[in-house]
């Protein structure tokens, strides 16, 4: 994926920031859940009960986001370099590491580092350190 560094504008990315900050927050007030995306996802796959609509609603304000923002500015251009079978082996490796460190960097990141949590701080560092050695392999060594 490549950005458009020359367009980036670091007020945008801080609005976002606060978005979804305040999003955590309030999803945290309303469920006393922590908001993380693949523990909202994984609980669609579960059964209907009383917490589908906010876990649909959430998922929802995710997708949208984006498009609403395109109607008064437009987006970066992003270009995948990456083919499709790629983009699905990448997708079920994030998918079974998420499940794995009980959380994904939603969860961990945003929402358990703003709670302090020792267990959050090791898997946000883990994540990075696991995605530094993803781009140096897959850039220096593969040649993707």
């Amino acid at each position: 994926m490549w950005i458009d560094i020359a367009h980036f504008t670091p007020g945008t990315a801080a609005a976002g920031g606060l978005l979804l900050g305040l999003a955590t927050v309030v999803y945290l007030t309303l469920n006393g859940r922590i908001a993380g995306v693949s523990g909202l996802l994984a609980g669609l796959m579960q059964p209907p009960s009383r917490e589908t609509g906010w876990r649909v609603a959430f998922l929802l304000g995710l997708v949208a986001a984006p498009w609403m923002w395109s109607m008064w500015m437009p987006l970066p251009p992003a270009r995948i370099e990456a083919g499709t079978g790629l983009l699905i082996a990448a997708g079920l490796m994030i998918g079974w590491g998420a499940r794995q460190a009980s959380g994904c960097t939603s969860g961990h990141a945003v929402s358990g580092l703003a709670r302090r949590s020792l267990r959050s701080l090791m898997s946000t560092a883990l994540f990075l350190v696991g995605a530094f050695v993803t781009v140096a392999v897959m850039r220096h060594l593969v040649g993707a």
